[in-house]
């Protein structure tokens, strides 16, 4: 069957209007407004190469006017030491707000306290507190004796301390040590009730899977700003690993784009590109203005998918006037 233009537009006017209707219209990134607020998350680097690679990733997304730069924290506080370095220094030589990880394994909460003490003289106002994943060797979560028991009590600890600003995680396909959905927004109720600024989601694949989790929210009377987690997939077999590890759903079609693209970097950057950019243009079609993009230290990808949404890079000197 085929379809002429007017029973096409007909259609497209019947199922759409305002924003919605050009996100379905095309071309797909005409004129986006350029009105999002990104923000940017990056690993500590391991080795004196991959700090440089890193500080090439940073340099080319900062004129891009993030709203902040997270530094994640490994498990145990493995990578503790890295991670403040990482932060100081974009506090230090950038002009982007820096936000430091903070977990509640292997750490008593003196420990963790001094921690969100060297960071406040650091002069980073801002922590992304969570709960944190296992240490290696177990199966399962357990508080530390003397330390913060969860991610609510972790950010009333670190509001008892002084006025940080607090990002905290929230799950669009629920936690996997979660009962069902409605457990899992109460957890995400308490960390706000607690002091929590906004929620940054663990990365999801359609954009049906934040429209529901965020109507599923405001139903259980969260009304706090809730991020989307992008993740643009640099290596197809490292997210699969990554979303088994965190209960996300790999969809079959997103399996069946990057089939035969292990050994075509450059065709699997484009197709990774596309479908991130994608999800990011539906997403804003459907009313999102702030996105998290999970960068994997490297920028390609990040700023492609932002120069589609309008983003544009700014000079510094108008950066520090906006």
């Amino acid at each position: 069957m085929t379809f002429s233009v007017d029973q096409l537009e007909e259609a497209r006017r019947a199922h759409a209007d305002g924003e919605s209707a050009v996100a379905l219209g095309a071309p797909l990134y005409a004129d986006v407004g350029g009105d999002v607020a990104v923000s940017f998350e990056f690993s500590p680097p391991k080795t004196d190469k991959a700090e440089v690679n890193l500080w090439q990733s940073i340099e080319t997304l900062c004129p891009l006017n993030p709203r902040f730069l997270s530094v994640t924290y490994g498990a145990g506080g493995s990578t503790r030491d890295r991670t403040h370095a990482t932060v100081a220094r974009i506090a230090r030589e950038t002009d982007v707000p820096a936000a430091a990880h903070l977990t509640c394994v292997e750490a008593t909460r003196g420990e963790i306290d001094a921690i969100a003490q060297e960071y406040w003289a650091a002069g980073v106002r801002h922590i992304v507190a969570l709960r944190g994943d296992p240490p290696a060797g177990a199966t399962s979560y357990a508080p530390h004796p003397g330390g913060y028991e969860n991610a609510a009590a972790l950010v009333a600890g670190l509001k008892r301390l002084h006025p940080f600003e607090i990002s905290v995680a929230g799950y669009p396909e629920g936690h996997p040590s979660s009962q069902n959905q409605a457990a899992d927004l109460d957890n995400l109720k308490r960390k706000l009730d607690a002091g929590a600024n906004r929620a940054i989601t663990q990365f999801f694949f359609e954009p049906d899977t934040f429209f529901r989790y965020r109507d599923a929210a405001a139903a259980a009377g969260i009304d706090a700003e809730i991020v989307p987690g992008i993740m643009p997939i640099g290596s197809f077999a490292g997210v699969q690993k990554m979303a088994a590890m965190c209960g996300t759903a790999v969809p079959g079609w997103l399996v069946r784009l990057f089939d035969g693209l292990e050994d075509q970097p450059g065709a699997r950057q484009l197709v990774a590109a596309t479908v991130a950019a994608e999800l990011c243009r539906k997403l804003y079609a459907g009313g999102v203005k702030q996105l998290h993009f999970y960068t994997m230290n490297k920028a390609e990808l990040s700023f492609a998918i932002c120069h589609l949404l309008g983003v544009r890079a700014q000079p510094a000197k108008e950066r520090a006037a906006a």
